[in-house]
C-alpha cells in the first residue's frame, strides 16, 4: 500500500519540514504583497477620484435615510420621480427647519458667551496674578504682545487662509448640489439598480453581486438609522442637561451632538469637551464639572443601552476597529472622512464575511429577495 501524504510528512526529515514552511511562507508573503499592491493602488485610485466618489458616498447615504419614504410614498401611487422629489424636498425642508429654529436663538447667546468669556479671562489673569504663580501684570502685558505680534506677523497666512476657506464654501456647496441632484437619481432608479447588475454581470456572477449589494445596502441602512436615533436621544438628553444647568448655546451644542453621532467615540468625546469649555467659560467650574457628569452618563447609557438596542451587532465591527477606521478615515480626509468611514468599514465587514461564506462552501440564493421585488416592480412598470 503506497504511503500515504500524512505518512510521509510524519517520516519527512527536518530539512524538508522545514523547507515545506519556507515555501508556505513564500507563498502567503507573496499574496500578502500583491493585496498590499492591490490596497495602494486602491487607495491613489480613491485619492485621485475623491471629487468624485465623495458625492456619490453622499447620496448614497442620503439614499438610505430617504428611501423609506419614498418606498411608502411609491407603494401609495406616486410614480418612482415624485415620490424621489418629494423625498429630496422633505429633507431640505427637514434642514431649513432645523436653521431656522436654531439661528434666532444663537445671535443672543453667542453675545452673551463673549461677554462671559471676557469675565473669565479676567478670572484666569486675576488667579494667575493672585494665586499661587505669583505672576506680574508686566509679564501677562509682555505674553500678550508676543501673541499680537505673532497674530500681526501671520496676516498674510490668515489670508491666504481665509482664500482657502472661501475656495472650500464654494466646493462644499458644488458637492452639495451633486449629491442632492445624484440622491434624486438613485432614488428614481435604483430600483432597477440590481436587475441591470444580474443582467451584466450573469446567472452566476449577477447572483454573487446581487446579494452582495443588498447586504451592504442592509447593513448601511441599519447603521444609518440607528446612529440617528441614537444621536436623537443622546441630542434630547444632553440639551436638557444643558438647559437645566442654564449653559448658552445649549440648542447648538444638542445640535452638534446629533451629528457627531455619526462619528462614533471620537465625535461624543469631541463635542462633549466642547459642551464642558462652552460651561466653564460661562457658568464657571462648578457647572463645567455638572457638564462633565452629565456627558459621561448620556455616554454610558448610548454605549451600553441605546446602541446594543437599536444597533445589537448588526455591524459585527468591534469598537476598536471602528476608532481605527475613524483615525485612518479622518487623517486622510478629515470631517467627511471620520463621517464616511464607519459605513465604509462596515461594507468592508459585509464583503469579508461573504468572502468567508464562500470559502465553506456556501452559496447565495440564485434569486436574491431584493433583486426579485425589483423586477416585479420593473414589470409593473
Amino acid at each position: 500500500m503506497p504511503n500515504r501524504p500524512e505518512d510521509q510528512a510524519e517520516h519527512a526529515t527536518r530539512e524538508e519540514r522545514i523547507g515545506r514552511g519556507l515555501a508556505t511562507s513564500a507563498r502567503w508573503t507573496a499574496h500578502l504583497l500583491v493585496l498590499a499592491v492591490g490596497f495602494v493602488a486602491l487607495g491613489l485610485l480613491v485619492s485621485v477620484t475623491w471629487s468624485i466618489l465623495l458625492p456619490v458616498l453622499l447620496a448614497i447615504l442620503l439614499c438610505t435615510v430617504l428611501h423609506p419614504l419614498t418606498a411608502w410614498l411609491h407603494a401609495r401611487g406616486l410614480p418612482h420621480a415624485a415620490a424621489a422629489g418629494i423625498g429630496i424636498l422633505t429633507a431640505l425642508l427637514v434642514v431649513a427647519g432645523f436653521v431656522g429654529v436654531i439661528a434666532p436663538t444663537v445671535a443672543p447667546q453667542v453675545a452673551d458667551l463673549a461677554e462671559s468669556s471676557s469675565r473669565g479671562l479676567d478670572d484666569v489673569r486675576s488667579y494667575l496674578r493672585d494665586g499661587p504663580l505669583s505672576i506680574s501684570d508686566d509679564q501677562l502685558s509682555s505674553v500678550v504682545t508676543q501673541a499680537q505680534d505673532r497674530l500681526s506677523a501671520s496676516a498674510d497666512q490668515i489670508a491666504n487662509g481665509l482664500l482657502v476657506t472661501a475656495g472650500a464654501v464654494v466646493g462644499f456647496l458644488i458637492n452639495l448640489v451633486l449629491t442632492l441632484v445624484l440622491a434624486f437619481l438613485f432614488l428614481k432608479d435604483g430600483h432597477r439598480f440590481l436587475p441591470w447588475v444580474d443582467r451584466l454581470a450573469g446567472r452566476t456572477g449577477g447572483a454573487h453581486l446581487t446579494e452582495l449589494l443588498r447586504r451592504i445596502w442592509v447593513t448601511i441602512s441599519g447603521f444609518i438609522r440607528a446612529q440617528a436615533l441614537v444621536g436623537l436621544l443622546d441630542a434630547i438628553l444632553i440639551g436638557v442637561g444643558l438647559l437645566i444647568v442654564g449653559v448658552p448655546l445649549a440648542l447648538p451644542l444638542a445640535v452638534l451632538t446629533f451629528v457627531a453621532a455619526f462619528a462614533p467615540i471620537i465625535g461624543a468625546v469631541t463635542v462633549g469637551a466642547l459642551a464642558v469649555l462652552v460651561a466653564l467659560v460661562s457658568n464657571g467650574v462648578v457647572a463645567a464639572i455638572i457638564v462633565f457628569v452629565i456627558v459621561l452618563v448620556v455616554q454610558q447609557l448610548e454605549g451600553n443601552v441605546f446602541l446594543p438596542w437599536l444597533q445589537g451587532r448588526s455591524l459585527g465591527l468591534h469598537a476598536g476597529v471602528v476608532l481605527l477606521a475613524i483615525v485612518l478615515g479622518s487623517t486622510l480626509f478629515g470631517v467627511i472622512g471620520a463621517f464616511l468611514s464607519v459605513p465604509v468599514a462596515a461594507t468592508a465587514a459585509v464583503v469579508l464575511g461573504y468572502l468567508s461564506e464562500l470559502a465553506d462552501g456556501r452559496r447565495p440564493e440564485s434569486e436574491p429577495a431584493a433583486a426579485t421585488a425589483a423586477d416585479e416592480e420593473t414589470a409593473e412598470e
